[in-house]
């Protein structure tokens, strides 16, 4: 997948993912997958040594 696809592709998913949730909701999600993020990006950070 092309990096404008993927960027497209995960804005549609986050829009589809938002849809008819709260303010408080969306937050939440969005703490939530940015820790996920982080916490993969140590894994493979320590994972690659």
């Amino acid at each position: 997948m092309f990096s404008c696809e993927f960027v497209t592709f995960i804005s549609a998913l986050a829009c589809s993912i938002a849809k008819g949730k709260s303010q408080k909701e969306i937050n939440i999600l969005a703490a939530f997958f940015t820790q996920l993020g982080d916490t993969l990006a140590t894994i493979s950070t320590l994972d690659s040594d």
